[in-house]
């Protein structure tokens, strides 16, 4: 059995090393591929010979076409358990098997509070000053005593939570589905949506994109926020009305933005949140982490073993 497997979306290009993958060499020959661009055709050509490919979560879109294009496609493995990137009802009925891996469950809220932190002491322009031959240039915020509000206490909204109160901030949060008991088990305040914008401080985004959630932090919801107050979104870019937080900050009616996620990613060259003074952007990092690439690569390994044994791993399809 000589299975041709290929792993794409590697952007840091380390795939390769982060984990072994020479435990596959009785199933088959792993080719690491960076040279391939995002349309369709291209990607018909380039990965048309391989039977596995291993994806990372959210990067490369296979969609129908795409799928259509691979007829000897028989695994997908992504990293995570999600990845809307991947249309699973069109690789079901193509009978393209799809399983996943777990992740590791720190990498999103650490990278939530390096934003938190990061944001509100103004550390982007210190530190670029410093770097230019200057010194300080502002005055950098405080979180004792400020209000923390959250919006989604699910697994990470959580894990934010507790940092928030070790850092001896007032935690509130508010969902569609969250109820003030289940709170209250976090030592979290339930509020309503409209409280929850009014009294933050710092507002975190930590829901799953969906259609109820997309879009939610729009126009109007912004206009709660105080004009002091910072947003944080290492959720799911579509969630925020990108438009109106542009506005919002171009305007002084937001103090800043720290962000890690957006409608669309990689985010293009010219877009505003490149350039506006009062936003820190990251290039969606925040599950990008050496314990969570190694778990992902891992378990990414085990899928195709298993699979190639008949008992498919994490499937998803």
């Amino acid at each position: 059995m000589s299975v041709q497997i290929a792993v794409i979306d590697d952007w840091q290009n380390v795939a390769s090393g982060v984990v072994d993958w020479s435990v596959l060499a009785s199933v088959g020959q792993v080719h690491f591929l960076h040279d391939y661009p995002a349309d369709t055709a291209t990607l018909i050509e380039r990965l048309q010979g391989f039977e596995v490919i291993c994806v990372m979560r959210e990067r490369t879109t296979f969609d129908q076409a795409l799928l259509q294009g691979l007829p000897k496609l028989k695994l997908l493995v992504t990293g995570g358990m999600r990845n809307a990137a991947i249309d699973i009802p069109a690789a079901k009925a193509l009978g393209i098997q799809v399983c996943g891996t777990d992740s590791y469950k720190h990498a999103a809220p650490e990278l939530t509070w390096a934003l938190i932190m990061a944001s509100t002491r103004n550390l982007l322009a210190e530190a670029n000053s410093l770097r230019a031959g200057g010194w300080q240039v502002g005055l950098g915020g405080d979180l004792h005593g400020k209000t923390l509000g959250i919006l989604g206490l699910g697994s990470i909204g959580q894990k934010v939570a507790k940092f928030g109160q070790a850092f001896g901030m007032r935690v509130i949060a508010w969902s569609e589905n969250l109820t003030p008991e289940r709170a209250a088990e976090s030592d979290v305040t339930w509020v309503s949506k409209r409280e929850l914008f009014e009294q933050a401080d710092v507002l975190s985004i930590h829901l799953v994109l969906s259609d109820r959630s997309r879009g939610l932090v729009d126009a109007e919801a912004l206009g709660w926020m105080k004009p002091t107050a910072h947003l944080v979104n290492t959720a799911r870019g579509p969630i925020v009305d990108e438009a109106a937080l542009i506005e919002a900050l171009a305007n002084g009616r937001l103090a800043g933005a720290a962000l890690d996620v957006y409608a669309q990613e990689p985010l293009p060259a010219e877009h505003p949140f490149r350039q506006l003074p009062n936003v820190l952007a990251t290039p969606h990092v925040g599950y990008v982490s050496e314990q969570n690439y190694r778990q992902f690569y891992q378990q990414m390994i085990e899928d195709i073993q298993a699979w190639a044994k008949g008992v498919p791993l994490r499937a998803l399809s």
